[in-house]
């Protein structure tokens, strides 16, 4: 088979736009002028994602961007990109029921979560409210983990059906807005705790003089439960664990990783994989920098060694990472938010080195993903509105 590699330089990328960014200058300039809508990729001619889109791959899928030949070991050939369901505000924390064989996804602003059936593709609510939950992952006994923006906690579903709270607040004040959820093998779960939820459109801003809220202008009670409006953020943003007896332990620092978004173990649990994502509403700290940040774990849960593993930057452009995998050889998958830099948004796919292997071109801003699939071996993307999937030619390490 002959090789495939694709090196796109930012202005070939805007070259194969065929004018476009000429035309959305035009438009910017005047605003009274008909729209025009934007190239959703840099695939020429434009394609179609949906299900009753007209055929468009053969071998290798044109929205698979190769960087080393490495690339086409964990992809797969006559796989296609496709585009399952669209219909939410915001997107996020796709997670696999193996048991069930049905995707489960958070709809942010919409507070519900969503549900995927494998075996007919219907797509329906699965949980309203749900606190404006984000991250979601299954632990390994199969229960449902979920990292709540509203209530600032992260709660487990058990298989009974009834939640319990793992944790809510550490030395006594309370979460910013959990982000993300893991389970580690020694039934520890590991959090992410930005400002993110600090807003109206993903959770409740804090109270009047808070720093969400420093002008008191917002009311963030309105529309919610009457618990919801007298908290304050009063943390740094800052990485948990929760261990077996609910023990709540910082692992990670704003120093260490700020603004910690997505995270994931290696197949061996020995790194820690965090992203350090840009600031949120009243965030006063450093912010991160859009890297992912690599950390050796002990076998106590602390961790060391802390470096940056990339710095997510693909031909000049910061392809901003949020939610993170790694497959079973160890490779981190990242989704990618590369704003208006079109073509750039989606995946990228990185060795455990650290060296990009390739990128799959979404045409939205990807902000989490998971493997799943009965085999493992389908990779699900949650995309601004919409839900993506593409097979792959490797398996997700640990449970999703």
């Amino acid at each position: 088979m002959t090789k495939h590699i694709s090196h796109l330089s930012r202005r070939q990328a805007l070259g194969a736009l065929g004018g476009g960014a000429v035309a959305l200058t035009a438009v910017a300039a005047n605003a009274q002028s008909t729209a025009v809508e934007p190239l959703s990729t840099i695939t020429t001619p434009r394609r179609e994602f949906g299900p009753d889109a007209d055929p468009n791959v053969y071998f290798w899928d044109p929205d698979l961007v190769a960087a080393e030949d490495g690339f086409w070991g964990v992809m797969q050939p006559n796989a296609s990109i496709e585009r399952l369901w669209t219909g939410a505000r915001w997107a996020e924390g796709p997670a696999w029921n193996s048991v069930g064989r049905y995707l489960i996804w958070s709809d942010i602003p919409e507070n519900r979560q969503m549900r995927w059936l494998d075996e007919d593709g219907h797509v329906s609510e699965f949980r309203k409210p749900s606190n404006n939950s984000n991250g979601n992952s299954f632990d390994y006994q199969g229960r449902q983990l979920s990292a709540e923006h509203l209530t600032r906690r992260v709660v487990r579903y058990e298989l009974d059906g009834s939640v319990t709270i793992l944790a809510d607040m550490f030395e006594g004040k309370r979460f910013n807005s959990p982000n993300d959820i893991v389970a580690h093998p020694d039934g520890s779960y590991w959090f992410t705790d930005p400002p993110y939820g600090g807003q109206l459109y993903e959770g409740a801003p804090d109270a009047a003089g808070g720093p969400s809220n420093a002008a008191g202008l917002l009311n963030p009670r309105l529309g919610q439960p009457p618990e919801i409006g007298d908290w304050n953020r009063e943390m740094e943003t800052a990485t948990y664990r929760v261990d077996g007896s609910g023990t709540v332990t910082r692992v990670a620092t704003e120093a260490d990783a700020a603004d910690p978004n997505g995270l994931c173990f290696s197949p061996d649990q020995s790194v820690l994989y965090i992203a350090s994502t840009g600031k949120g509403p009243g965030d006063t700290g450093p912010g991160g920098n859009g890297e992912i940040i690599a950390m050796d774990v002990a076998a106590d849960g602390t961790l060391s060694n802390r470096r940056v593993f990339s710095d997510c930057v693909v031909d000049g452009i910061k392809c901003g990472p949020d939610g993170l995998r790694t497959d079973v050889a160890g490779n981190v998958w990242a989704s990618s938010n590369a704003g208006r830099n079109v073509g750039y948004s989606g995946v990228t796919i990185w060795t455990p080195e650290g060296t990009l292997l390739g990128r799959i071109r979404l045409p939205e801003v990807c902000g989490n993903i998971c493997f799943g699939g009965p085999k493992r071996n389908r990779l699900f993307m949650a995309a601004s509105q919409s839900i993506y999937s593409v097979f792959t030619g490797t398996q997700g390490a640990g449970p999703a």
